[in-house]
């Protein structure tokens, strides 16, 4: 189907945001609830929402489910981070993206960006960008898991190995203050190896919950990060590691506490 800007909006709040009742989509686009009714409409014929008693609902398959109710959570500090990650971004380059629901919005703010080539092994990120603005996608096969909608294991990293990327954008679970980025699943902390081995600069997007958190599966070291992507400044105890490291910090609202970082390489 060839969704109007409308629709795609649409389909996005009820996807990620969990907006289901018409009178809420006509309030948050800003248009008659008739307008809402006749653009669900099409999206519904087209099995892509399903619609009952005056509420939408996304008729996505159902292994993306627990994925996506992760994406509704803190929707909007994700797609702040996602905005500012994208600013790291230019068009033209080779990028690698890892599973998670931030990165998965920094996949849909990539939008704004043309020429990409993504390596990723997640069904979200790449529905997100493949067929958009010359994107050329490279889907990572493997075991595919529902919670986390992608692929993973030795096949999927062994895919990931053949391609080398500017800029590998990945999500983490903890940020210790011993130092180290860290996941809970060892199957995503193996895929985000392979993408830090394969790139020349590594970007994390990361939210101040992940501060202090542990968790016991170690994905690097600091010094193979170039940026950190978050939404508050990290606390003493992790602000000095990062700082010793080299490590860029970039918010959304740069200020005292934050800066923005130059443009990763150039994919020229």
């Amino acid at each position: 189907m060839n969704q109007s800007p409308r629709q795609r909006a649409i389909v996005e709040l009820v996807r990620d945001e969990d907006v289901t009742r018409v009178a809420e989509l006509a309030g948050r686009l800003g248009v008659s609830d008739e307008t809402i009714r006749r653009n669900v409409k099409g999206l519904v014929e087209n099995g892509l929402l399903t619609r009952r008693h005056g509420e939408v609902a996304f008729a996505g398959p159902a292994v993306d489910a627990p994925f996506l109710e992760r994406m509704r959570v803190h929707a909007a500090a994700k797609k702040a981070l996602a905005a500012a990650a994208v600013d790291c971004v230019e068009d033209g380059q080779v990028l690698m993206i890892d599973t998670g629901s931030t990165t998965a919005y920094v996949a849909q703010a990539l939008r704004a960006r043309r020429g990409l080539t993504v390596v990723t092994n997640s069904l979200e990120i790449a529905g997100r960008l493949v067929g958009r603005n010359d994107n050329r996608v490279y889907m990572a096969g493997g075991e595919l898991r529902a919670d986390l909608a992608a692929a993973v294991g030795a096949e999927a990293a062994a895919f990931i190995r053949q391609f080398r990327a500017d800029l590998a954008i990945l999500s983490i679970a903890g940020i210790d203050a011993r130092g180290s980025f860290t996941d809970f699943d060892l199957d995503e902390a193996g895929i985000a190896r392979a993408m830090i081995e394969c790139s020349d600069q590594r970007l994390v997007v990361a939210d101040g919950s992940k501060f202090g958190r542990r968790a016991p599966v170690a994905i690097c070291d600091p010094g193979e990060v170039h940026c950190l992507v978050t939404d508050v400044a990290p606390p003493p105890g992790i602000s000095g590691w990062i700082e010793d490291a080299g490590i860029t910090l970039v918010l959304p609202q740069a200020g005292a506490n934050g800066r923005r970082a130059p443009a990763p390489v150039s994919g020229a």
